[in-house]
């Protein structure tokens, strides 16, 4: 993969919920399969910073929050993410992401306040969207690890949450797109969450899902980033 943008991701939480498959079929472009794991499909609500964004050969880098609600699809049995939104905090961020990647990305005011490292780090993580002509869509948690970080084993459900490398979205046109990413395993640990505002499923149309969420804290990772590439018909990019 040739890289386009390298960037260091930090204060990551995942946060998933097991939905009906058919509730996430139901939002989905057509070619894009709902990837399941025992039945369930699952709806991640994901906050981080992106740091020191780069473009290929640039000696600045951009530095910003970002919130999304995504979820977890094949195309012919290749495994990707889907994202539903992707809040930013940055207006050049988020400009450049819609025009380089074709994500739905909306501009946020956001702020993220951190104490502690390692095991005892503890993230305040506020959001609220700032786009006008789009439903309103605000979060609010403090999150951090509870317990040793190590690198999901394969086939685990942190796995099949986590391990996956590349990205599908669509045009205004039902064309499908993939872009790829690469960076070392995920270091995840268990973690903990006190949610007080979190209106990102509302925003995008579902019910708010029942029962608690599985939550991982991520130790922070370098990532590249390639092109953005057309899917064909044979499901070949």
């Amino acid at each position: 993969m040739r890289s386009l943008l390298s960037m260091r991701w930090q204060d990551l939480l995942f946060a998933h919920w097991p939905v009906d498959p058919e509730t996430v079929g139901r939002a989905l472009p057509d070619g894009l399969s709902v990837d399941t794991r025992s039945g369930d499909a699952y709806l991640g609500v994901v906050p981080f910073v992106m740091d020191d964004i780069r473009p290929r050969g640039s000696p600045v880098g951009l530095s910003f929050a970002e919130l999304n609600l995504r979820t977890y699809v094949t195309v012919d049995g290749r495994p990707g993410v889907y994202f539903f939104n992707l809040d930013a905090d940055d207006r050049v961020g988020v400009r450049l992401a819609r025009s380089l990647f074709r994500l739905p990305y909306y501009r946020a005011s956001m702020t993220v306040g951190t104490r502690g490292e390692g095991r005892s780090r503890e993230v305040s993580f506020r959001s609220r969207r700032l786009t006008r002509d789009v439903p309103s869509a605000h979060f609010g948690a403090t999150y951090g690890p509870d317990g040793t970080f190590s690198e999901p084993e394969p086939g685990s459900i942190e796995a099949f949450l986590t391990e996956r490398y590349r990205f599908y979205t669509a045009d205004d046109s039902g064309r499908i797109y993939c872009g790829d990413i690469e960076h070392e395993p995920w270091r995840l640990a268990p973690a903990w969450a006190r949610f007080r505002a979190n209106t990102l499923f509302r925003a995008n149309g579902f019910d708010q899902p029942e029962g608690d969420p599985i939550m991982h804290a991520a130790a922070p990772i370098n990532v590249t980033a390639g092109r953005l590439r057309r899917v064909g018909a044979d499901g070949l990019s």
